[in-house]
């Protein structure tokens, strides 16, 4: 059978005509027949012209379903990987192929949903002036900052793993947003706690105390639309 490599797979994309291929654990599977794939994006989210392993994995669906497309070559793998991958990694990838995609897209909702809830409950607070909605706020900004650093580690972990640290705008946006984030939510933090009632109105500091933490809303916003992109690409119905 015909030997591909990622570069070489990645030009059957369904794209100007050409044929769609898949690698799956070590093969290469031509799905140009399936309705599915016509477009070389299945489902708007799995694109052809790569290993998708780790995603066929995460399907509903069994492996079975790609059994129904012929198996046109076998994938080699990229050496670069292989190269910089530590020695027990392979295995445990092997073992445990969610480890590829999931760690990031897991953990990325827990900095949300604490960002976006400490904007809320100070929100609240300033609206029915009850102060344990303050003391939450402060609660949900320390959850948020716990849970942004493994979010941007495991971030960094996938881009490395499955796009070799290749550069690529969306990753480069989601890791400049995510470290201001980190940044003005530490900031926002820190002066909470050395002064604690920095928010007891909104006249004078409580004014710009209140800027920080309005300012989590959209730079929450712009991180996940860019990691959406990188998950439901634009422009590929």
């Amino acid at each position: 059978m015909k030997e591909f490599d990622l570069a070489a797979l990645s030009e059957f994309n369904g794209k100007n005509g050409k044929s769609v291929y898949i690698a799956h654990q070590g093969r290469v599977i031509d799905v140009t027949a399936s309705k599915l794939w016509k477009t070389g994006v299945h489902m708007n989210r799995h694109s052809s012209g790569k290993d998708l392993t780790a995603e066929i994995e995460a399907a509903p669906h069994g492996n079975e379903v790609l059994d129904r497309y012929p198996q046109i070559g076998v994938l080699r793998e990229a050496k670069v990987s292989e190269r910089s991958m530590p020695k027990f990694l392979p295995g445990l990838l092997a073992r445990y192929p969610l480890i590829r995609r999931h760690p990031h897209p897991m953990l990325v909702h827990f900095p949300i949903v604490f960002m976006f809830s400490a904007t809320l409950f100070n929100l609240l607070y300033l609206l029915t002036g009850i102060a344990s909605f303050e003391v939450t706020a402060l609660h949900c900004l320390g959850g948020g900052i716990l849970f942004t650093l493994p979010a941007i580690l495991t971030g960094l972990f996938t881009w490395w793993l499955n796009y070799l640290a290749k550069p690529m705008r969306p990753v480069t946006l989601k890791l400049q947003f995510s470290i201001l984030l980190l940044i003005v939510s530490a900031a926002a933090f820190i002066w909470r706690i050395m002064i604690p009632d920095v928010f007891v109105s909104l006249a004078g500091s409580g004014f710009f105390y209140f800027l920080l933490v309005l300012s989590f809303i959209p730079l929450v916003t712009v991180i996940g639309w860019f990691g959406a992109q990188l998950t439901f690409p634009l422009g590929k119905d």
